[in-house]
């Protein structure tokens, strides 16, 4: 081999989680660079490939041994090394023979605090094909996986069962035993497309090979562009426009190996929801992207990702046409099921949900908030009226049941809801605008009602929470404190107001 030399890994498992397989792809690469420049093993460009049934790194000009180094151990001090005869101490003995000399090959190390005596040793450097093994288990063994499964008779854990594994300096098999499976050159394609076994020939091959012989887009982000180009043209092609929202466009890449774009047609009756709504049911329930015309309206279409180049694609346009009519019967049914009780009946009922154990019930939370919008529209010298009407039915949405089929659509269906009771719409605004922003750099609050209410709204759930004790730290914040204090920033700096938050805190 030369001085340098091209790396691949390949970990081909059974179908990863689709909302961590990016963040897995990047931990292993992070994980396995960290753990080769620790060990000396300089390198060239990296590439990280990621599909539903694979993690790879592509490493170029890899060194392929560590530098050689020259290690001084130090022994006993010189006085206490030789007697006044001049002849060694036990403890010279001692030291030079766990050094492996005699005592007369032994040097010395001159320090302020003294002379002792040394010996120095050239260590020739580990080679890359003897470290591997290591270092790739470790850089496994740290990614973050919340649940690991176990398969089989062996006591190999991952996020998924593995397969198989290619690893290759060059042209040649770096032999190692991990998870189960042994290293070899030979990678498997798309499932169904071609499941045969694939001869890797050389690292730089790796992604060329895949998709010609394998039906597979390795790289990630070609793959994401691929599936977004797809979907752009296919909605154009019914004279719309892809919705595409990255968290998507993200999931969806991680669900298959050879996009294939379908574009199917839904009935226009389900127009009359609220496009959020039907948005929301394709995206959560089933992968889709909606269509818009040029105006930013829902179109009776939405566009699926295949996984599989049908021979019948007809057959798969109505497949999914049949699936999503249940969705949006559901959708629909919970409109109107809605739609038959006021915002104001389910009040009542907040009392029977519990917020925080120590902060009470829902319904205890809406007094606390409805009293914070007083002080803070009297605070503005704004008339609280509306402010504390939003308050009231602030919460109320959370009992319906499209909230409780789709979570996000709180605030926003209370919005829908309270129009559809006859509320002002200020009021009705407001109820969707107290959990702005939503994340960061989002919008901020844009009625006056609604900026009271968010203050308020955020102000009770961080006094509260950390009043039970419950302080976020690292990574866990469950109730979003972080992101409510910087909403509560933002709006106070943004919207420039004159406002002491020490009293409201209190």
């Amino acid at each position: 081999m030369s001085d340098t030399c091209e790396l691949l890994f390949e970990l081909g498992t059974e179908e990863l989680p689709p909302k961590s397989l990016l963040t897995l792809s990047r931990a292993f690469e992070q994980n396995l660079i960290y753990r080769l420049e620790k060990m000396g093993l300089g390198h060239g460009d990296v590439n990280s490939f990621a599909t539903p049934r694979r993690l790879a790194v592509q490493i170029e000009n890899l060194v392929m041994s560590q530098p050689d180094t020259v290690v001084e151990k130090r022994g006993p001090a010189l006085k206490a090394a030789f007697g006044n005869d001049g002849v060694a101490t036990k403890a010279a003995a001692g030291f030079a023979a766990s050094c492996g000399v005699m005592v007369d090959q032994l040097g010395t190390l001159k320090t302020e605090k003294g002379e002792w005596l040394s010996f120095k040793q050239e260590v020739t450097g580990a080679t890359a094909a003897d470290l591997l093994p290591e270092i790739i288990q470790e850089s496994l063994s740290a990614l973050p996986i919340a649940k690991r499964m176990r398969w089989g008779d062996g006591s190999a854990e991952f996020a998924r069962p593995v397969h198989w594994a290619v690893l290759l300096l060059g042209n040649q098999i770096v032999s190692m035993e991990i998870m189960g499976v042994k290293s070899s050159n030979i990678t498997y394609g798309h499932r169904f497309h071609r499941p045969d076994a694939i001869e890797i020939e050389s690292p730089s091959d790796y992604a060329s090979t895949l998709y010609s012989l394998g039906k597979v887009v390795a790289d990630f982000e070609e793959r994401r562009a691929k599936i977004k180009q797809q979907a752009t043209e296919i909605a154009e092609s019914v004279g719309g426009i892809a919705h595409i929202e990255d968290a998507l466009l993200e999931e969806v890449t991680a669900l298959v190996e050879w996009p294939v774009p379908v574009i199917g047609k839904f009935d226009q009756r389900f127009l009359t929801l609220p496009s959020e709504v039907l948005i929301v049911t394709m995206q959560t329930n089933q992968k889709y992207f909606p269509v818009k015309d040029s105006h930013g309206n829902l179109l009776p279409f939405f566009i699926t990702i295949s996984n599989i180049e049908s021979k019948n694609p007809a057959a798969v346009v109505r497949g999914n046409e049949r699936v999503i009519l249940p969705r949006l019967s559901d959708a629909e049914f919970f409109w109107a099921q809605d739609r038959k009780n006021s915002l104001e009946s389910r009040i009542v009922s907040l009392s029977h949900v519990v917020f925080q154990k120590k902060l009470g019930t829902l319904a205890e939370k809406t007094k606390r908030v409805e009293a914070l919008t007083q002080k803070i529209a009297e605070a503005l010298s704004i008339d609280p009226a509306s402010a504390k009407q939003a308050a009231i039915l602030a919460k109320a949405d959370l009992l319906t049941e499209m909230v409780g089929e789709f979570p996000s659509l709180q605030g926003l269906m209370g919005h829908y809801y309270a129009l559809a009771d006859g509320e002002p719409e200020e009021v009705a605004v407001a109820i969707e605008e107290q959990y702005f922003p939503k994340q960061a750099g989002g919008a901020l609050p844009g009625s006056q009602t609604g900026l009271i209410l968010s203050l308020a709204e955020k102000l009770d759930t961080l006094s509260g929470i950390f009043s039970a004790g419950l302080i976020p730290s690292g990574d866990k914040d469950p109730y979003a404190l972080r992101r409510a204090a910087i909403g509560i920033i933002r709006i106070i700096i943004e919207k420039k107001l004159d406002l002491d938050l020490l009293p409201l805190i209190q």
